[in-house]
């Protein structure tokens, strides 16, 4: 009688252990900026993983060389911080070493994933709810308010839009005790008048594609969004952004290299932060393997060139797989692009919070293009990006009435994007998004 071969389990990570990463974080190879150069085994998903933790940190990718043809990995990254300095702190250079090292994530022998948390408590104190379905103005305000109706407390929440489309990930416990919710008849009750808001324009066809999920467990937000809205089909259609400067619109040119049987995937777009991670999470979540790729910054502008291949080994043949390539790859640069108004707010903690501020927005007739809420401590921190209903930019008596509103309860403070190269050396990159990757401490714990 035959046998099955035995395999060892712990023959997986052997040749990690055998051959651990090697990570180095260079202050003095450069004047500006820190390079950090990762050698490893190569496995499928590795620089998504790499990525993924420099921008977690909230840290700028100016340039990057990779090289992973064959059983090694091989990246050197420049990057700095949002200030557009180098990295001085102790405490984020370990962590990329650690985190970057022979027990970090990208050895693949620690099985936790470096998914984003919520403040500074434990994931077990939370509910992670999925949103996805048709924008329209005043939507955030609607979910807000019955949330805050069900008695559920919006801990954090990250927000995004495009094409007419709306995705959430929403951070939820109970607002008495504090703790998840995870009583099926209460999350069904959720559930229900989620989606019945998620379809109150009364078309049929947004019962189909209205969705409400829950989970238990932290997720990585970012990567979620992309996923949602990429499931969902956002990258089909025409673009509804306003783009009077073609400069901001993403040009992707993809060819063939028949030397190496690969495609060369070309982006040219303004430059912004998170950028290579978008990009690179959508190419992971389709199924392609970047093999080389080189990534540099010209004041506003960006310039990324990526070799790929499917990971079935095949190449992208079919012009329709060329189109839709190219469709995902410029919706995911867009889904994080915010031109305009942007509103910050902080204020002490309270149950309600969020549905208060979205309900002001709605009655000043501000439509939310994306948004980021937090809570640290007693401390409620967001971000809103603004337009009018007809998006176009708020005008400074709508700036004035909010102020009068909101202002003697919590500070506001109200940004526009920078516009120009200029603006972005004065100013060093605005921080765009803190929602949840710069809570460093959760980092550190």
């Amino acid at each position: 009688m035959g046998s099955w071969a035995y395999f060892d389990p712990e023959y997986e990570t052997l040749s990690i252990r055998i051959n651990p990463p090697q990570v180095s974080v260079d202050n003095s190879s450069c004047k500006e900026c820190t390079l950090v150069k990762v050698d490893s085994m190569n496995k499928p998903g590795i620089l998504l993983e790499v990525v993924q933790i420099l921008t977690d940190l909230d840290l700028i990718i100016t340039k990057a060389y990779i090289s992973s043809d064959g059983g090694w990995f091989m990246d050197v990254f420049h990057v700095t911080d949002q200030q557009g300095q180098k990295i001085s702190d102790s405490r984020t250079i370990d962590y990329i070493e650690k985190a970057l090292g022979p027990k970090g994530h990208t050895s693949g022998i620690s099985k936790t994933s470096p998914a984003k948390k919520v403040g500074v408590n434990s994931m077990d104190d939370y509910t992670s709810v999925e949103l996805i379905g048709r924008d329209r103005p005043g939507l955030l305000s609607e979910i807000s308010a019955v949330l805050a109706n069900l008695h559920i407390n919006v801990v954090a929440a990250e927000v995004w839009t495009h094409n007419r489309r709306i995705a959430c990930v929403l951070y939820i416990n109970d607002d008495t005790t504090n703790r998840v919710v995870d009583d099926p008849s209460r999350l069904s009750a959720i559930e229900e008048q989620l989606k019945n808001i998620l379809c109150g324009c009364g078309s049929n066809d947004d019962e189909n594609v209205a969705h409400t999920s829950f989970k238990m467990g932290s997720i990585h937000v970012d990567r979620r969004l992309h996923q949602l809205l990429f499931a969902d089909g956002d990258y089909e259609g025409t673009f509804l952004e306003k783009e009077p400067d073609c400069s901001i619109k993403p040009k992707v040119i993809i060819e063939r290299c028949e030397e190496k049987d690969y495609y060369v995937v070309n982006v040219k777009c303004k430059d912004r932060p998170k950028l290579m991670f978008d990009i690179v999470c959508t190419l992971t979540d389709m199924q392609y393997v970047v093999f080389h790729a080189a990534i540099s910054s010209d004041g506003p502008n960006a310039s990324q060139e990526y070799f790929i291949r499917h990971m079935d080994r095949c190449t992208l043949d079919m012009e329709a797989e060329k189109e839709k390539v190219t469709k995902c790859l410029e919706a995911a640069i867009r889904r994080r692009t915010s031109e305009g108004l942007s509103l910050e707010l902080r204020a002490k903690d309270r149950v309600g919070l969020l549905s208060e501020v979205t309900r002001v927005l709605r009655e000043n007739g501000l439509s939310v293009t994306r948004a980021g809420v937090t809570t640290v401590g007693e401390q409620a921190m967001s971000v809103f990006y603004v337009s009018d209903a007809s998006g176009n930019p708020v005008d400074a008596k709508t700036i004035e009435e909010l102020r009068k509103e909101i202002g003697h309860t919590m500070r506001l403070n109200v940004k526009k994007a920078p516009e120009n190269a200029k603006a972005l050396e004065a100013r060093g990159w605005a921080k765009t998004s803190f929602f949840f990757g710069s809570l460093l401490e959760k980092f550190r714990a």
